[in-house]
């Protein structure tokens, strides 16, 4: 059985992958923390396959530093590692010979809207994000919304490449600007994760939407990440790479 140890477990998420490990007859998990234990100190006595991070961008890159050299791969579901950040933590895992797998939405559903959207850029001139997330989301953008945007640009490097005539009478109204693809971030109780994708050409618009009703959502994704992880070498950043 692969043994594994889940780090950020008092969380909404960590609670959910509690249930989703313990479900699963060929998981053992050994150990929960939470932000009072300490992740070395578990990790050097005990006998991990793979480590799940679900705690917060101010300590992920740390925790995943930890995991990485003590010998245990890593499945991450905390969003806001910087690109210099994953570089850094996959040449680490290769010197470990271990995997992180870095996912910024495990849900499947989240996966095939992004792939959706890259091929329905080729076919609209503007495109817009809107992601909605619950209020104790602890960063903005989404994870996902910035993947997304990345997807989208590498698809059609084009997109909203015509300059709009516009004033910003409230700087930022406009929302925030990744590969020049404008993301919206609601942050609002009574929701999970949710993401629109617009697109707009002459006469007509389109919307890819995604809606999580709850973290069971995730659970299979996230159990595909953990059994993948110790087949896959380096970083794999996105559940997208899992599911061909």
């Amino acid at each position: 059985m692969t043994k594994i140890i889940i780090n950020g477990s008092k969380g909404n998420m960590g609670q959910a992958a509690v249930k989703a490990v313990q479900s699963d007859p060929s998981l053992n998990l050994i150990a929960t923390l939470d932000k009072d234990d300490c992740l070395k100190t578990i990790l050097k006595n005990k006998s991990v396959d793979v480590t799940i991070d679900l705690t917060h961008p101010s300590c992920v890159f740390e925790n995943v530093q930890t995991i990485l050299k003590n010998k245990s791969h890593a499945v991450v579901g905390t969003t806001g590692l910087s690109q210099e950040q994953l570089t850094l933590c996959d040449n680490l895992a290769k010197e470990q010979n271990k995997s992180v797998i870095v996912c910024p939405n495990f849900a499947i559903g989240a996966i095939l809207m992004m792939r959706f959207a890259t091929q329905a850029a080729k076919f609209f001139d503007r495109c817009e994000i809107i992601e909605y997330h619950h209020d104790k989301k602890a960063d903005a953008p989404s994870g996902t919304a910035i993947k997304t945007a990345e997807l989208i640009s590498k698809s059609v490097p084009e997109i909203n490449s015509i300059p709009l005539k516009e004033d910003e009478l409230i700087k930022g109204a406009r929302g925030a600007n990744k590969n020049n693809i404008p993301i919206h971030s609601i942050r609002i109780p009574g929701v999970v994760a949710n993401q629109d994708i617009i697109f707009g050409a002459l006469g007509q618009s389109m919307t890819i939407k995604h809606e999580t009703i709850s973290r069971d959502a995730f659970m299979p994704g996230l159990i595909l990440a953990v059994k993948a992880a110790s087949e896959k070498k380096g970083l794999i950043y996105g559940l997208e790479h899992l599911l061909d």
